[in-house]
């Protein structure tokens, strides 16, 4: 997958209206499968009166790991086989994003439009969203969990704090610090608190 990829910039949506129906496309970043069909049942609740919600993401198979596998889904939602999400998914492929979660809403109140033109209108519905969220280049970060005792906590937290990558530190019994570091630098960050903490540290 290399060391980036292609995902949306942040939340966004666009409508548009054809043959007495109005279409609109809501976009958003998604790290894993949980949030990506969160966003698309949020929507479902704001809309209860649409017609159709479409579903489709590519997300990471293993939350956390942002240069994984992908899971992709996408459902027609009542609308003819493969006239809906299939289309609104191979917007989402083609444009080589990744990590994000669409829902076209659709209201109708017009004429049919037929199988060709459903998947045209969920295509465009796509691409107008994707191009109101703004296509992005992120940075692939990796997981890096690493768990000691409480005398070790200190030169593991200074570690992290030098290398300058978020993370949470959790203090129970012993210390669990969680980062996320840029993908190419995580082996580096491994030997680092092996290394500071004389192998005392337990990474996963």
């Amino acid at each position: 997958m290399g060391e980036s990829f292609r995902t949306v910039a942040g939340p966004a949506e666009a409508s548009w209206e054809t043959r007495g129906s109005r279409f609109t496309g809501y976009v958003a970043p998604a790290g894993s499968v949980e949030p990506a069909e969160a966003f698309v049942a949020a929507r479902r609740e704001e809309h209860p009166d649409a017609t159709h919600v479409v579903p489709a993401y590519r997300v990471p198979a293993d939350p956390g790991d942002e240069r994984g596998r992908l899971r992709e889904y996408a459902n027609d939602d009542g609308e003819p086989g493969g006239s809906a999400g299939k289309p609104a998914l191979t917007v989402l492929e083609r444009r080589e994003v990744r990590n994000v979660v669409l829902a076209v809403v659709r209201d109708h109140g017009g004429v049919n439009l037929g199988v060709g033109g459903l998947a045209r209108a969920y295509a465009r519905s796509a691409s107008a969203a994707l191009d109101a969220a703004r296509v992005v280049e992120r940075r692939a970060r990796e997981r890096v969990a690493a768990t000691v005792s409480y005398d070790d906590s200190g030169v593991v937290r200074s570690v992290l704090e030098s290398v300058d990558v978020p993370f949470e530190a959790d203090y129970d019994a012993e210390v669990r610090f969680v980062a996320r570091p840029p993908a190419d630098e995580a082996a580096a960050l491994r030997d680092r608190l092996r290394s500071a903490t004389s192998g005392r540290v337990r990474l996963s």
